[in-house]
């Protein structure tokens, strides 16, 4: 597309860096760059949903077109980004019972909303609310990052979906989200994360693997054991568990595993 995709990581990063502070700055600098636009996206949505309480009513679909101009915007300037958008909480709006503003970037390169049925009385009703990108921020009031996973409602795509809480006087109304293709983040960790010296994964709150040089868990599959959620939760420091070591990756919702030394 001539441009840069940035994939490649912080720059200048020494190559003497410790491997591990490595993966750690790595994936910190991949999803942060996601979780910039997911956050403008919730500062653009708070925004319109507070003027339309503001002049007395309750917000309608309607109101949600002026995200529009800020998520072809997003989609533009965040390479790593291939949809975002907001998705309703059911009942937010008067005049319909789910919705996603929701806009992606096709594999022409072309933007486009999403257009999908979310009527639960219609035969093709697609029901988001048991997503775990959907879940997890209502549930803990965090950011998270959903997946890896086959993400049949958008692109067909092996995909993780980075979103975060939207609430409007305090009061849950939906998240904010972005989308990325698994390929594109796994290009940018791979090449760290196969420095260190034994096999390692990243995992998010729910124990799902989202890259990984460990045979025995492989992208996508589903981590046992420590309680994930727990360690991202409480201080950003090294935990060990059941012959792990533990570390949260610089206030992101993934979490290093590896060997105990």
């Amino acid at each position: 597309m001539g441009r840069s995709t940035g994939l490649a990581g912080p720059a200048g990063a020494a190559a003497d860096t410790d491997p591990v502070d490595a993966v750690i700055g790595r994936v910190r600098h991949t999803l942060e760059e996601v979780f910039a636009a997911v956050a403008e996206t919730g500062a653009d949505t708070g925004a319109l949903l507070a003027e339309a309480t503001g002049a007395g009513r309750e917000p309608v679909a309607a109101d949600l077109t002026g995200l529009r101009p800020g998520l072809r915007a997003r989609l533009a300037a965040h390479p790593l980004v291939s949809g975002v958008g907001f998705v309703a909480a059911p009942g937010l709006l008067t005049d319909a019972p789910g919705w996603l503003e929701w806009w992606q970037r096709g594999p022409d390169g072309a933007v486009r909303p999403l257009l999908l049925d979310l009527d639960p009385e219609h035969s093709a009703y697609s029901d988001y609310t048991h997503w775990d990108w959907y879940t997890l921020p209502r549930e803990t009031g965090r950011r998270a990052v959903a997946g890896p996973y086959v993400d049949y409602l958008c692109s067909d795509e092996y995909s993780l979906t980075l979103s975060a809480p939207v609430a409007l006087g305090g009061r849950f109304v939906g998240v904010a989200a972005a989308d990325v293709y698994l390929r594109h983040f796994e290009a940018a960790v791979l090449p760290v994360l196969q420095r260190l010296p034994a096999p390692a994964r990243l995992v998010n709150a729910r124990g799902r693997v989202a890259a990984s040089t460990d045979p025995a868990h492989l992208a996508g599959s589903l981590t046992k054991g420590p309680d994930f959620a727990a360690v991202l939760a409480g201080p950003p420091a090294e935990h060990r568990a059941a012959g792990l070591r533990l570390l949260p990756c610089g206030g992101t919702p993934l979490v290093l595993v590896t060997a105990d030394d």
